[in-house]
């Protein structure tokens, strides 16, 4: 399977993670023509909506400061437009090897799935003059959990309630 394939299979997998634990249903469209690639429900209430553009790297994992990732300029407009349902920027971090991206406890009682995920959001931020890429930073306090992603649900069902 081609590398960067395989980036995207372990960074949908680890938000179905996330959002599993969320108790967040995962919406998948297919076709990525407004740079989101799925879309997280929390059921209830006015059902909050968070969509996403995933992404992910093997380059220097963030230790401890915020990160930088290059972002194609496509993705960077379409993320920062103002729309009715947010959209966030999550970029996986993974490492160079892949067989490290996962370990299993011995006996086999648990599975870990290495290094994670920062989120950022554009909305709303001005255009660049850029005309293929930007370098965007991921706020190191930012790391993809079912905490931020719930924080964020609830924030946007607030907007909506009457």
């Amino acid at each position: 399977m081609d590398p960067n394939i395989q980036k995207e299979q372990f960074s949908i997998a680890y938000v179905g993670a996330i959002a599993a634990v969320a108790g967040v249903k995962i919406l998948r469209s297919d076709v990525d023509d407004d740079s989101i690639d799925i879309g997280l429900v929390r059921a209830g209430g006015f059902a909050p909506q968070l969509d996403l553009q995933l992404k992910c790297t093997s380059d220097a994992f963030p230790e401890g400061g915020d990160t930088s990732f290059v972002l194609k300029m496509k993705n960077y407009d379409d993320l920062r437009r103002l729309t009715i349902v947010p959209r966030w920027l999550v970029v996986m971090y993974v490492p160079t090897d892949v067989p490290d991206w996962v370990s299993f406890a011995v006996p086999p009682t648990e599975i870990v799935l290495r290094r994670c995920a920062w989120w950022t959001s554009f909305s709303g931020s001005p255009e660049v003059n850029n005309t293929t890429s930007v370098t965007v930073r991921l706020p190191y306090a930012n790391v993809f959990t079912p905490e931020a992603l719930q924080a964020k649900l609830d924030q946007v069902e607030t907007m909506y309630r009457p």
